[in-house]
């Protein structure tokens, strides 16, 4: 877990708290040629190392397979899925998937993506530090992909239904999925949970988000109270200088007392 992942694990902890709410934990476990092994646990571990401790059972969403693929027998029965054999570099090549000639077509012996018939008009819906927002819904979302893989927008909307989430915080690099997943939701019967997405930490190029493809460095157990202190100036606050001494636990529990969203400091930008 990088110093990045470690904001947004704070910030959505500190907020589930301070309203009253139960912190989950959830590990999106979709894309085993991505795995890096033993990497699910040491990220558990340093969870607990700082202090954030979850409520209820962990989620393995490698688990959860006839979860998602009743969810899609659910959106066949409705005819709102079609195969898709569109390559990356077709739909490169077209400025964006042409959903037409897909869902015309009767069959394909080539491999497929499962997309969802729901391309056209906008999402609205208010974040709750970015405010009000407006997503067109250009591309009909794909909810398993060619290599027979499930895809993040269907676990995670199957996932949310499931557990009876009513927020979900998260980084503003998910800002732009968030009207198609709020569509699904509403396909599926579903009242979508608020959304809240917290600032960045960007690397050292300040361009991009710092992130394990660009190999930021784990952030170190040991350094867990430090870690946090840094983490909480971040996101806006002052602390005092008897806080910064304590151990993980009284950390949060001073943090979780003083959290008020709207002291989030919303800027994108590299730790000082």
């Amino acid at each position: 877990m990088h110093f990045g992942s470690l904001v947004c694990a704070v910030g959505s902890y500190l907020d589930a708290l301070a309203h009253g709410g139960h912190w989950l934990v959830r590990m999106e476990d979709l894309d085993p040629p991505r795995e890096e092994p033993g990497a699910a646990i040491r990220i558990l571990k340093s969870l607990e190392a700082h202090g954030l401790h979850w409520h209820g059972p962990i989620e393995w969403q490698s688990k959860r397979y006839p979860l998602y693929e009743d969810t899609l027998s659910k959106l066949r029965e409705r005819k709102l899925l079609y195969a898709c054999d569109c390559s990356r570099s077709q739909i490169r090549k077209n400025g964006g998937h042409d959903n037409k000639f897909c869902r015309l077509k009767l069959k394909t012996d080539e491999p497929y993506a499962l997309r969802m018939q729901c391309a056209g008009g906008e999402e609205g819906f208010l974040d709750l530090w970015r405010g009000e927002q407006r997503q067109l819904i250009r591309e009909d979302t794909i909810l398993k992909r060619r290599d027979d893989l499930y895809a993040y927008q269907l676990a995670v909307v199957a996932d949310d239904i499931e557990q009876g989430i009513s927020h979900i915080v998260r980084g503003s690099d998910l800002l732009n999925t968030t009207g198609a997943q709020q569509r699904l939701f509403k396909i599926l019967g579903a009242t979508p949970p608020q959304f809240g997405h917290l600032p960045l930490v960007m690397g050292p190029d300040n361009q991009q988000k710092l992130s394990k493809q660009n190999h930021a460095s784990p952030i170190q157990n040991y350094c867990a109270s430090g870690n946090l202190c840094k983490a909480l100036q971040f996101l806006g606050f002052t602390l005092p200088s008897g806080v910064t001494e304590e151990a993980p636990e009284p950390i949060l529990k001073w943090a979780t007392a003083h959290w008020r969203r709207y002291q989030v400091d919303m800027r994108d930008r590299q730790l000082h």
